[in-house]
């Protein structure tokens, strides 16, 4: 079933909201990589530096497919899973001192609506979709 009309250019909008948004966002990764760096050695992640670069990768390439309409699945998925794993480990609300855990809820729950979204889009990633470039693996 492909989605073209009007339902087309609302996802069409709601891709490049959402794709070009977190691309963004990757992109923020490789502008401020000491700072990131320095944010995932605090949180304790494993090979921090690394750990940095491959998410802004994630996030951009992701991003970067879903506006675009290009491998959805893999594009979506990709986002899903980074965006559900980087909400516990590095926004443990339930884990920091209590003047901090307002913040670290705002990002745990943006990171949880990301996944959502991510989610979505994955569902329909197997369809037509109109203004796509449309190259898939599935």
């Amino acid at each position: 079933m492909a989605v073209d009309g009007d339902a087309g250019i609302f996802l069409l909008l709601g891709r490049l909201l959402f794709g070009l948004t977190l691309a963004f966002m990757g992109l923020n990764h490789f502008l401020n990589l000491e700072q990131m760096t320095g944010y995932a050695e605090f949180k304790g992640l494993p090979a921090p530096g690394f750990m940095t670069i491959a998410s802004g990768v994630m996030l951009v390439l992701g991003g970067l497919g879903i506006a675009a309409g290009a491998y959805p699945v893999l594009s979506a998925g990709t986002l899903a899973v980074f965006n559900f794993v980087a909400a516990f480990t590095m926004h443990a609300f339930w884990s920091v001192p209590e003047d901090q855990q307002q913040d670290e809820m705002t990002q745990f729950l943006k990171n949880m609506v990301i996944t959502g979204g991510a989610l979505a889009f994955l569902a329909i990633g197997g369809q037509d979709w109109a203004y796509a470039v449309g190259v898939s693996l599935f």
